[in-house]
């Protein structure tokens, strides 16, 4: 793609910064919003995102801004950013000022809307049109990796497989690397269950139970991660790329997972609301979307034992120990219909 686009990234947490800042050294006009003036004021004196992702400055040229209407005036594309259970209320504040005909959406956020259990894409259908041009962008890419400029690689989806490639264009380089597909319900699924199994990563982490039960579960997980988003209308094939067991390993793993964090602070004997207080403002997405995942297994009939559990441990104050034991006390099965039963 040789023209240089207008872009506007709506979320100005670790996410949304360094992907504002990836695409301004791409050569596009970019715009970061967020939603707390004050917080603005301070990331333009200091020139850095102190409170989410200290290792960014700020370049001359990015610019930044609290008010919708000036980050979305002559914007070509928006990039949304805000975790997904705020997703909402974001669009709800762009939807005045978007122009269905000349503008296009590209999801980043990771997880399913409590109550109305909607994907980010079926809230921009709903508030924004059918007809919005949107993709969700996906993939095993922590943001203070990315900021670095270490190898990351993730994939565009979009049902227009033009505006897939599209997206891909905006934000490939040589440490970037895009892949695209038209599999948008398996990318965002992927992109969501995977944090919910983090959140059992961690717990086996803060149990020091050993590598063999986190390798157990990583790979069930894939397994449980594909029955339900195949109920749902994704693909299979997905869910064995970056998507989903990709990012599945990354969250699982990485120290800089908030998710796999979560867990891990649970299996020490923590509980959620002092684990979630001493976070913060830092969101762990997994956490609300463990209720909207073991909602949505409930109503599709998918068997997601592992969700399950985690859904137990963190809502209805179920111990750890008594979590792991149920797992590995079920019934014996063969592995070979591991896409059609648990």
């Amino acid at each position: 793609m040789n023209k240089k686009a207008q872009i506007a990234v709506l979320g100005d947490g670790a996410w949304g910064t360094v992907l504002a800042l990836l695409l301004h050294k791409n050569g596009h006009k970019v715009t970061l919003w967020g939603p707390f003036p004050q917080y603005i004021d301070e990331m333009k004196k200091s020139g850095r995102n102190h409170k989410f992702i200290p290792d960014a400055i700020f370049p001359e040229g990015f610019t930044i801004t609290g008010s919708m209407e000036e980050a979305s005036a002559n914007a070509d594309y928006f990039v949304m950013a805000s975790p997904s259970q705020y997703a909402r209320g974001t669009i709800e504040k762009l939807a005045p000022c978007f122009d269905i005909k000349k503008q296009s959406v590209i999801n980043v956020a990771k997880g399913i809307e409590n109550g109305t259990l909607k994907r980010v894409s079926e809230i921009c259908a709903e508030l924004l049109g059918e007809d919005c041009r949107y993709a969700a962008l996906s993939g095993p890419s922590h943001a203070e990796e990315v900021v670095k400029n270490l190898p990351t690689a993730v994939v565009a989806a979009s049902k227009d497989e033009e505006f897939a490639i599209e997206v891909q264009q905006l934000f490939i380089n040589n440490t970037f690397r895009v892949y695209s597909t038209d599999d948008v319900v398996g990318v965002e699924l992927g992109g969501a269950l995977k944090n919910v199994l983090a959140i059992a990563a961690g717990v086996i982490d803060g149990m020091k139970i050993g590598d063999n039960p986190k390798a157990a579960l990583m790979t069930r997980g894939i397994a449980e991660m594909a029955r339900l988003g195949i109920a749902l209308g994704g693909r299979f094939e997905t869910f064995s790329g970056l998507s989903g067991i990709g990012d599945l390993i990354v969250t699982c793993t990485s120290g800089h997972s908030r998710n796999r964090h979560v867990g891990e602070e649970l299996g020490r004997g923590k509980t959620l609301d002092v684990i979630l207080k001493e976070m913060g403002m830092v969101v762990a997405e997994g956490v609300r979307t463990s209720e909207s995942a073991w909602q949505l297994s409930q109503k599709c009939g998918a068997e997601t034992p592992i969700i399950n559990e985690v859904y137990e441990v963190l809502y209805k104050n179920k111990n750890s120990e008594k979590a792991v034991y149920d797992l590995m006390s079920r019934r014996a099965r063969s592995e070979r219909d591991m896409m059609r039963q648990a």
